[in-house]
């Protein structure tokens, strides 16, 4: 499948449903296809794009479409991001917010046993999110500065 096919496949399917949170997934995966055809790509690697989107077997036809076409989605960054180090905006900001909450609950657990417990945990909560912000960030813009967002 060309990445006009799929981009026309997308279009039409999303003309087809009236749920928002299917159309969203719809939209990213249309926002992605348009990004890759403005892209300055070898054939190769053109057809490596076009074998993965045909690997991804669109034209079946699911019970639950939301739920398929969002792992697909996953699965197509994954191998954008494997093969072409290639991510969607905000990646590292929301991977690294979320490990930056997870290590804050364990310093707030671990204050906490010497303070108070919710003022621990609250502190290591907040701590952590925001240096975890502050560290996707920087990794964002150094995505963004090496051309690498889609």
């Amino acid at each position: 499948m060309t990445l006009q096919e799929a981009h026309n496949f997308f279009k039409s399917i999303k003309t087809e449903t009236t749920k928002t949170s299917e159309i969203k997934v719809y939209d990213k995966f249309l926002h992605i296809l348009n990004e890759l055809k403005n892209r300055e790509f070898t054939t190769d690697e053109i057809q490596s794009i076009e074998v993965e989107l045909k690997s991804l077997q669109f034209e079946s036809n699911p019970e639950n479409r939301k739920r398929f076409f969002k792992k697909a989605l996953t699965k197509f960054e994954n191998y954008l991001k494997d093969t072409f180090s290639l991510i969607s905006k905000g990646h590292y900001t929301n991977l690294s917010v979320s490990l930056g909450i997870l290590f804050g609950v364990v310093f707030g657990v671990l204050i906490g046993q010497r303070f108070e417990k919710s003022l621990g945990l609250s502190l290591g909560i907040c701590l952590g999110m925001f240096i975890g912000a502050y560290i996707g960030r920087n990794k964002d813009a150094k995505a963004k500065a090496a051309g690498n967002i889609l």
